[in-house]
């Protein structure tokens, strides 16, 4: 590896180089200079060991900021993996809650069988047992009436969430056409639905009108 000494360490060179020179070209007894050979290797070895031990220190410097940035790195990718997943969830959540809000009120007499095994579909517990429970009584109602309901999804929103639950308030209406009124009228629906995350699938466990 090859280091690049900075202008300190050059000149502390230059100076102890000069010094040991001027000892050992100087008279120690006023008539010939010292020659001795350990003086002379001591006045080489000395300012290059002190040289080597600044330099010494920057493979340990450059180790640690590399692990450093290494850790950022890491915990940035950790971050955004999460932040991705969670949105991820948050994205199925919504598609979930729209289709099953959809479904709830979608129904027409003449596809009434269909249109209710597609709300069982998208539900679980105690909302499809209270609706499976009520199927029977609703068709009845439904054909009785020559009912049609046409409903869209306007907002939806997640309300909380984790990895196994979420609320979702929607925001939907729906165009009702019956034997009393036959043009069909337009309603408002904000529905509070509950979800569980069921094998990767989300379902709803509950749907409350609200406001």
């Amino acid at each position: 590896m090859t280091v690049t000494m900075n202008e300190a360490a050059l000149a502390d060179l230059t100076d102890d180089a000069a010094a040991a020179s001027k000892d050992m070209t100087a008279p120690h007894d006023g008539s010939r200079p010292n020659l001795d050979a350990r003086a002379r290797i001591r006045a080489v070895a000395l300012p290059v060991a002190r040289a080597l031990t600044r330099f010494r220190i920057l493979p340990w410097l450059l180790a640690g900021v590399l692990v450093v940035a290494a850790v950022a790195v890491g915990v940035l990718g950790y971050n955004l993996h999460q932040e991705n997943l969670q949105q991820q969830r948050d994205q199925d959540i919504l598609a979930a809650a729209r289709q099953e809000a959809l479904n709830f009120v979608s129904i027409d007499y003449r596809n009434f069988d269909q249109d209710s095994k597609n709300v069982l579909a998208g539900a679980t517990g105690d909302f499809k047992q209270q609706f499976s429970d009520q199927t029977q009584t609703l068709k009845s109602l439904v054909t009785a009436n020559k009912a049609v309901s046409s409903g869209q999804v306007l907002q939806a929103g997640v309300v909380t969430a984790n990895a196994t639950n979420a609320r979702v308030l929607v925001v939907a209406d729906g165009t009702v056409a019956n034997t009393a009124a036959p043009g069909g009228q337009v309603r408002n629906y904000r529905l509070q639905m509950d979800l569980v995350d069921q094998g990767g699938t989300w379902l709803t466990s509950d749907i409350e009108f609200v406001g």
